[in-house]
């Protein structure tokens, strides 16, 4: 008699519409097809079935944040919106340029996240980028090319010797392409218009020229479709740059000053035309409160949370047609796991069995279904898909509003050398 399995999600309706049994153990895909024995059945009929997200750009804050966002509250919220693998930035307070402070931000992370995650190294010119390599950073940035949380951008000359230093060990760098051309203004258009669209362009063009050749070089949050075109790497994009236009909202209206800015109405829909070349969809999470979004445009922070919304907007559009299933799939989960070289989350044997499974009607954002601590969204009222169920690393660790126990996983970087004396809470990927 064959042996059983953990855990059959029956009824699944595949992103290709097909109806399947998905058998999981170990937490690991066995089988997808006829049913498997089983020491737990789930029924999924009339679910939508997606691999988890993995997102490669979430700020969750923490440390002297705490006011923002926690590990708790930013993982809650990733989970809730069917993303079980975060990618957490580096300008935290202070910002991570040595393996020790990289260490205290993985620790913290095992200690309170209730979803997988990996942790980014910060670049400036005096980092100890090769140390937090072999600490287990994923990958390095953002690399700013203008002014940011870290202070002044790199200069040329620093720009380049950052980038040979992290292809020379092997690193993907992780681009902030910016330039800024005036002083912060008063209003969101004049906000756009200080980090303008050809800033953007220039400044992706330039990265590319000063990287060695073979560099891995990720554009994050890119705005325009000029710069998606001009990128000379893997291309990403935010749900509020595809969603939001500064158009869309009064002119002095703070909580959705962001960088790079919100476009014009026009460049927003151009995003949506460059949507085969996009790689990744990313959600850019980066929370403040909304005491701090209420300040003048020049003194409020730029920054929109995101990652509970971001799968839920984007399975919303598929259901009326606008993108595939199958290229959410790609943008949200399969490459950027192959990006980072994590195990991917789908429908073949040995998959990483991370599954989000979704209603087929949709509904309206509302701020009493969202767990991050900002408690605000420029998405409120917006149709949306939320997950009804979230299974990560084989398990059930979300149902309906309610979590249950989780297993996350720390991913670390390719250059990953582990201290025989340093444990952490969390499982490793090497384990």
């Amino acid at each position: 008699m064959a042996s059983k399995v953990d855990l059959v999600l029956k009824n699944a309706k595949l992103p290709d519409g097909r109806i399947a049994d998905i058998s999981i153990t170990g937490g690991v895909v066995r089988h997808v097809g006829a049913p498997c024995p089983a020491v737990e059945t789930i029924d999924c009929q009339q679910l939508l079935c997606l691999p988890a997200a993995v997102d490669m750009h979430v700020h969750m804050r923490g440390g002297r944040q705490l006011h923002k966002e926690d590990w708790k509250t930013g993982s809650m919220s990733a989970i809730a919106g069917g993303v079980t693998v975060v990618v957490d930035q580096p300008n935290t307070i202070p910002p991570i340029t040595t393996p020790e402070l990289l260490q205290a931000r993985i620790g913290e992370a095992a200690r309170d996240s209730v979803c997988s995650f990996a942790v980014n190294a910060g670049v400036t010119p005096d980092a100890m980028l090769e140390e937090m390599w072999q600490a287990g950073a994923m990958a390095f940035g953002e690399v700013f090319t203008a002014p940011s949380s870290y202070g002044s951008a790199l200069t040329p000359a620093d720009l380049e010797n950052v980038l040979a230093r992290i292809h020379r060990i092997g690193g993907l760098a992780t681009i902030h392409a910016e330039e800024v051309e005036s002083e912060e203004s008063a209003t969101l258009q004049g906000h756009c218009n200080a980090r303008p669209p050809d800033g953007e362009v220039r400044a992706v063009k330039a990265v590319t020229a000063a990287a060695p050749q073979t560099s891995r070089l990720h554009f994050c949050h890119l705005s325009t479709a000029e710069a998606i075109r001009a990128a000379g790497g893997t291309v990403e994009v935010t749900p509020h740059h595809l969603f939001l236009s500064w158009e869309q909202f009064d002119d002095t209206d703070a909580s959705v000053k962001v960088n790079p800015p919100l476009r014009r109405d026009a460049e927003r829909r151009d995003l949506w035309l460059c949507w085969d070349r996009i790689d990744v969809i990313a959600s850019d999470h980066a929370p403040h409160t909304l005491t701090e979004k209420s300040l003048c445009m020049r003194e409020a922070p730029p920054g929109i949370p995101g990652v509970q919304t971001m799968v839920p907007l984007l399975v919303a559009q598929a259901y009326v047609g606008r993108v595939s299933l199958a290229s959410i799939v790609e943008k949200t989960s399969t490459t950027p796991a192959s990006i980072l070289g994590i195990p991917r989350a789908g429908f073949e044997a040995g998959d990483r069995a991370d599954f989000a499974l979704y209603p087929e009607r949709t509904s309206d954002i509302s701020l009493d279904q969202l767990y991050s601590k900002c408690d605000w969204s420029p998405y409120e009222g917006r149709s949306a898909v939320f997950p009804v169920m979230v299974i990560m690393r084989g398990d059930l660790v979300y149902r309906e509003g309610e979590f249950f126990e989780a297993s996350p996983r720390w991913f670390p970087g390719d250059g990953y050398i582990p201290p025989q004396s340093i444990y952490y809470t969390a499982d490793t990927a090497h384990l």
